[in-house]
């Protein structure tokens, strides 16, 4: 890039490279998720967890790395190396990945995205990813001015975010696999035995960790400068400690979405296959993309952000940005207690088989 004119030529091939990259991570994406999902099918969020692990990596070694690159062999460097390593991940990818047949399915992408559960849980989506971007231009002026800071020292703070979410994606993917099952035998088992109550039985984990990451965000963004209501000085170690719990929640709210959208398009008649996985898949990365990588992040994020900042300062336009997860857990929670009510009041039927039903008579009785 650095070799074209200046001009339209640049800004064209500017965005041709990106539309391309954003088309390949698009698909990788979208593919792997789907072939991780139908190899580990009762391990879902578990697997899924523990891959955001090397995604954490890869934003806390990512930077120093490219700019120790770009500082001592030029800007090329850091694209070839990089570029380098995924074209070497080809042939490992064809040799070990396996391969699934899959038939077409019945239904499609637009009767999974109307769905009102898979609806919030697209907009909890955007709204978590664009509080990621909402803080890429603002939060490092902040601590400059607030603090003064080195800069090379500005890029230990992100730190506490992206560790945080590191170490804790996995213990929320492992928490939202062992969760209370839809299934009346194992619920009716836990309520006999007293582990736990009928309405306890039936709640999903996953789901109020979702609902609950989302307004711990929020609080997290009210106390990020913190906002002059809440009357508490600023101060650096406040601020990373915000930051390690902001990240936490964002393990909370990120981890369920992709086993939950599984679940209700299964509820709602779709054919469990690789069909499903991969529109499951599609719309959990677009809606992820949608707040953070793509054209709603150059609004949504990054520029909202910066004009909040300008006008109101870093306190009230991090306050404002914290309503995103508010609006969103409020309206999760909402969702999932009038699912449990119309829930309960509906008669309970046993789903099992005839030797599991004998089984639990005397747990019954």
């Amino acid at each position: 890039m650095d070799q074209l004119p200046d001009g339209p030529i640049f800004i064209i091939m500017c965005f041709l490279v990106r539309v391309i990259d954003a088309i390949g991570f698009g698909a990788a994406i979208t593919a792997s998720s789907s072939i991780l999902t139908k190899a580990f099918p009762n391990n879902v969020a578990t697997v899924l967890g523990s891959l955001e692990v090397f995604t954490g990596l890869g934003l806390v070694v990512g930077p120093p790395l490219g700019g120790f690159l770009y500082q001592s062999f030029g800007y090329e460097m850091p694209f070839i190396s990089l570029g380098c390593v995924v074209l070497l991940m080809i042939p490992l990818n064809i040799c070990i990945l396996p391969s699934y047949e899959s038939d077409p399915g019945e239904h499609s992408f637009w009767k999974l995205v109307t769905l009102p559960k898979v609806g919030l849980i697209s907009f909890t989506l955007i709204s978590v990813s664009s509080c990621f971007g909402f803080l890429d231009p603002i939060l490092s002026l902040f601590v400059l001015s607030k603090f003064n800071l080195p800069a090379g020292y500005v890029g230990l703070v992100f730190l506490g975010l992206a560790l945080s979410y590191t170490i804790s994606s996995p213990l929320f993917g492992l928490l939202s696999d062992k969760m209370p099952t839809d299934s009346h035998m194992y619920q009716d088992a836990a309520v006999c035995v007293g582990l736990l109550t009928t309405s306890g039985a039936k709640m999903h984990l996953r789901k109020w960790l979702l609902v609950f990451g989302n307004l711990i965000t929020a609080v997290c963004f009210m106390l990020l400068g913190p906002a002059p209501i809440v009357h508490i000085k600023s101060q650096m170690w406040l601020l990373v400690l915000i930051l390690v719990v902001n990240g936490i929640a964002a393990g909370m709210s990120i981890i369920p979405t992709f086993p939950e959208v599984l679940s209700c398009a299964y509820e709602n008649g779709f054919e469990e296959g690789l069909s499903t996985l991969g529109l499951v898949s599609g719309l959990t990365s677009a809606m992820w993309s949608a707040g953070f990588l793509s054209t709603a992040s150059a609004f949504i994020g990054p520029m909202l952000g910066g004009f909040l900042y300008e006008k109101i300062g870093f306190e009230w336009a991090a306050a404002c940005g914290g309503l995103w997860p508010l609006t969103s857990g409020l309206a999760m929670g909402l969702f999932y207690l009038l699912e449990d009510s119309r829930r309960r009041s509906k008669p309970q039927s046993f789903d099992g088989t005839e030797e599991e039903e004998a089984a639990l008579l005397p747990l019954r009785v």
